[in-house]
């Protein structure tokens, strides 16, 4: 473990990327604290310019919204839906993948085949369509993304299934009659989890991407302030109120480049052949 964070801190980027999304954190931590009332209340007069008025550092919206409160409600939505509906993604795509991989044969082929039928469809499209056709709450989108995101997580633990499970420990496993569950959980998903690590790092990225989106499309949870909302609720004063859309934007761009950041940096950290290569 020490040598996987020497290795880790080696890497310049992921450094900076793990400093950004500290700050994000904060952000989103505080942001009850610092910020008691809801960011949807108008506060002050509308279309006030970014550090012209100390009491609201990035200014106001068209209705008199204070933006640095709902750049900081904001990312707690972001960084919840992120590791949320990742969490339901991996759950989904390890269990498929596993048992796909582990069973082989007719198996195999029925869930892989279950799977591509997921991934023939746009990730966007399909999550759109599941959010207008429900309620678009917090949950729902949280389930709609995870729903699109599960695949690539099963074809990759099914290739490393593949892979382990004809290892002499695993065959010493069979042997000794352990039963597959065990052997899935105990000896062969622990020797994968640093590709499924390594994955989840980029799939939040993503996932934080498909909320801003669905929430610029007018499909975001209404009680909740989000990035994407606050894009999208500018775009038409986009000439006359640039700040607008240039705070959530920025937010949005350095969140998810401090992800992968620090995902390239975990994939350098637990892939051998890399860290080989660095030494």
């Amino acid at each position: 473990m020490n040598t996987v964070f020497q290795h880790y801190l080696r890497h310049p980027g992921a450094i900076v990327g793990l400093a950004i999304l500290g700050c994000v954190l904060v952000a989103a931590a505080g942001a009850g604290w610092w910020y008691e009332e809801s960011p949807w209340m108008m506060v002050a007069d509308p279309m006030i310019m970014p550090f012209s008025n100390p009491e609201y550092p990035l200014g106001t919206d068209t209705l008199g919204r204070d933006l640095t409160a709902g750049l900081v409600h904001g990312a707690r939505v972001s960084l919840l839906v992120g590791v949320a509906s990742t969490a339901v993604a991996l759950v989904i795509g390890v269990l498929v993948g596993a048992i796909a991989g582990y069973a082989g044969g007719a198996v195999d082929d029925a869930l892989m085949g279950f799977t591509e039928f997921f991934q023939t469809i746009p990730q966007l499209v399909m999550a759109v369509m599941v959010v207008a056709i429900l309620s678009p709450t917090l949950t729902t989108i949280i389930g709609a993304i995870a729903l699109v995101s599960w695949p690539p997580v099963a074809r990759l633990v099914r290739a490393e299934f593949l892979s382990l499970k004809e290892r002499e420990f695993v065959q010493a496993a069979m042997v000794i009659g352990q039963r597959p569950l065990r052997i899935i959980f105990t000896q062969i998903l622990p020797n994968a989890m640093s590709p499924i690590i390594v994955t989840a790092s980029f799939m939040v990225a993503t996932a934080i991407l498909t909320e801003a989106a669905l929430s610029f499309l007018g499909l975001g949870d209404r009680n909740m302030m989000s990035w994407g909302f606050m894009i999208g609720s500018a775009r038409t004063m986009l000439r006359q109120a640039w700040w607008l859309s240039i705070g959530p934007g920025v937010a949005i761009l350095l969140t998810v480049l401090a992800v992968n950041l620090i995902g390239e940096g975990l994939n350098d950290a637990l892939n051998p052949h890399l860290r080989q290569r660095g030494e």
